[in-house]
């Protein structure tokens, strides 16, 4: 996996001015790419280019400047590693956040609906109870009703026999 830095960055962890991270660059000894006007340099390459262009600066403690700026650029880019390990750390800590708030509303949310449930399940049941003294009320009236017309009825066939007797 490449790890790109941009122009600054890999100054700042290097150690080196701009304008010599630019001769690496154009004397291709250092990996880079353009995106939208910037300069983006690729991590590894930049640790071989720098082991080889300090051994061509021709003073006498190549060996020694080799030294502190592969050590300083090796504390720096375990530094960089650490500070990127916290931030990730850090972001998994804020998504355990975010799914356990995400989980309270979603527990909190069936509660309420088991609750609407309860209350609809028992409006139910009254209706239902409502319904079938309706339903008895409505019985008994057309028995009601059947007993008072069906009397009304014998008696006026009673009547109209008598009558059609008479004629």
């Amino acid at each position: 996996m490449q790890t790109w830095l941009t122009i600054e960055e890999f100054c700042k962890l290097t150690n080196l001015s701009e304008d010599r991270v630019q001769k690496l660059i154009a004397d291709d000894k250092l990996n880079s790419k353009n995106d939208n006007g910037k300069v983006f340099i690729e991590a590894s390459s930049g640790a071989n280019a720098l082991v080889s262009s300090s051994d061509k600066k021709g003073d006498i403690s190549v060996e020694e400047e080799v030294k502190l700026q592969g050590t300083d650029f090796l504390e720096k880019t375990i530094g960089t590693i650490l500070n990127l390990h916290e931030k990730v750390i850090s972001s998994k800590d804020e998504t355990l956040d975010v799914l356990k708030n995400e989980n309270q509303f979603l527990k909190e949310a069936l509660f309420q609906m088991q609750e609407l449930y309860d209350s609809d399940r028992s409006t139910i049941e009254t209706l239902n109870e409502q319904l079938k003294y309706s339903q008895d009320e409505i019985a008994s009236i057309k028995r009601k009703y059947k007993l008072m017309w069906g009397k009304a009825i014998e008696t006026g066939n009673k009547l109209d026999k008598n009558k059609n007797e008479n004629n």
